[in-house]
């Protein structure tokens, strides 16, 4: 095997990352103490750490949309435009992608990167999405332009059996080792480090996205929302365990002899008598006077403080306001989690738009469809609760006023569909005018049988008589 081969590459790179990620999904699952347990030292465990990237990520991924506009402004290019909505929603529903966007944001939080791969099943002639370890990828890009890749390497392991199910070799071993080798032109795939397969490209695209959590300037790979809170955890957890001893010490106080070289049958226990010798001295020990707790809790509360600081994630944000707060008092409050959230969801819109420019991508290839240019967009949902008397009742004046169409007002609404939503309401409206038409046809006839009953022949007869 030639050392410069690609699997041989992958051995010896990316050695300090791979390394970092074990350490970090270490912290995550809650294995805060270095160094080994010593016999009878207590270790307390709060696992913040975990509780804020499970919090961030559930106001990231507060709601999410897509919508595909037309660029021409033409009708048959808004039929294409929907057509390709309609078949992006298909494939979101077909691979559960709001699920897997949303486990996948927590991996990305935690060790800082993430990865989606979009393929095309031969199988079940659908479009595949998958979000690969991270762990696994490599990724090689041009120069110091980082934003373009131009090979990625994939490594994984299989089973004998998964080995031989889907590439119809069957390995020596009981596990084997895979690695794709994609760029935009060629396919390489790799098994123990054995080439078996190399073709061109067939989407002809390399088909990942990898992305950071937080991109840090320059660099490719990402920043952890764990990096900056590591150390004020595991002081957190060194205080409160230091406390919990001092408290359980007190309850089992301690009994100090002065002037006393002996000791024997000293216990501390209701009705206990104790016989001292003249001059001697007994008294328990009182790890509580002087105030000594409250400076152990007014450092945690600093410590506390400092995580929520750090982390960007203010106590509201955890439904803890200890007053009652306004909007925007409110939106104030949480500016610092807003502000993250937002920087996340910059990187997070290329992605998606990345992800469905495949998907339509390989759509058109494997199925013969037509969707046209579009602009594909992202519509976020808001991070913070709405009041939606209020956001109906503005979304209603710009429409009126013309400055917002009908469907960018249900996009700030969160609508999920708006074109579907429209199309209902147009049939709707329709419905209603047919109704209102034949009800007023029926009320015309009605007045004129009404007009023609009421006619004066009676008075005539009257006259004439």
């Amino acid at each position: 095997m030639n050392e410069t081969s690609i699997p041989m590459q992958l051995t010896h790179r990316d050695i300090d990352r791979i390394r970092r990620y074990k350490e970090l999904l270490d912290f995550y699952q809650g294995k805060h103490w270095e160094g080994r347990d010593r016999r009878g030292e207590k270790r307390l465990t709060f696992n913040y750490a975990k509780v804020f990237v499970d919090k961030i990520t559930s106001y990231l991924m507060s709601g999410v949309n897509l919508a595909v506009d037309a660029i021409e402004d033409s009708d048959e290019a808004r039929s294409k435009a929907q057509r390709a909505e309609a078949a992006l929603y298909q494939v979101y529903e077909d691979n559960n992608l709001e699920q897997l966007d949303l486990e996948t944001e927590i991996d990305c939080a935690v060790l800082g990167d993430a990865a989606y791969k979009v393929t095309w099943d031969q199988e079940t002639k659908q479009v595949r999405v998958t979000a690969p370890d991270i762990q696994g990828l490599y990724a090689w890009w041009l120069g110091d332009d980082i934003s373009r890749l131009w090979r990625v390497a994939s490594k994984y392991c299989l089973s004998a059996e998964e080995t031989e199910l889907l590439y119809k070799v069957k390995p020596k071993a009981k596990t084997a080792t895979m690695v794709e080798v994609w760029t935009a032109w060629d396919f390489e795939l790799y098994l123990n480090n054995v080439l078996q397969e190399k073709k061109p490209n067939p989407y002809g695209f390399i088909p990942f996205i990898i992305y950071p959590n937080l991109r840090e300037p320059k660099k490719f790979w990402g920043i952890s929302d764990l990096t900056q809170i590591i150390e004020s955890q595991r002081e957190l957890n060194r205080a409160m365990s230091q406390l919990s001893r001092i408290l359980e010490l007190s309850g089992n106080p301690i009994a100090v002899l002065e002037n006393v070289e002996e000791s024997e049958d000293i216990a501390v226990r209701p009705g206990a008598v104790w016989n001292l010798p003249e001059d001697a001295k007994a008294y328990l020990l009182d790890l509580l006077q002087g105030g000594g707790v409250r400076l152990h809790i007014d450092y945690i509360n600093l410590l506390y403080r400092t995580l929520h600081d750090i982390s960007e994630s203010p106590r509201a944000a955890f439904g803890g306001a200890e007053r009652d707060l306004s909007g925007v008092a409110m939106e104030l409050e949480l500016h610092p989690l807003l502000q993250k959230v937002r920087r996340k969801r910059l990187i997070r819109t290329a992605v998606y738009n990345r992800r469905n420019e495949m998907v339509l991508k390989l759509l058109e290839r494997y199925q013969g469809e037509s969707f046209g240019t579009n602009r594909l967009r992202v519509v976020w949902g808001p991070v913070l609760p709405q009041d939606i008397t209020r956001l109906v009742a503005n979304e209603q004046a710009l429409v009126q006023t013309g400055i917002h169409s009908r469907r960018r007002a249900m996009d700030e609404l969160g609508v999920k569909d708006p074109e579907y939503e429209f199309n209902r309401w147009l049939e709707e409206r329709q419905t209603i005018l047919s109704m209102n038409k034949e009800l007023n046809a029926r009320s015309s006839r009605g007045r004129a049988r009404e007009r023609a009953s009421d006619s004066p022949v009676e008075g005539i007869e009257e006259s004439s008589s």
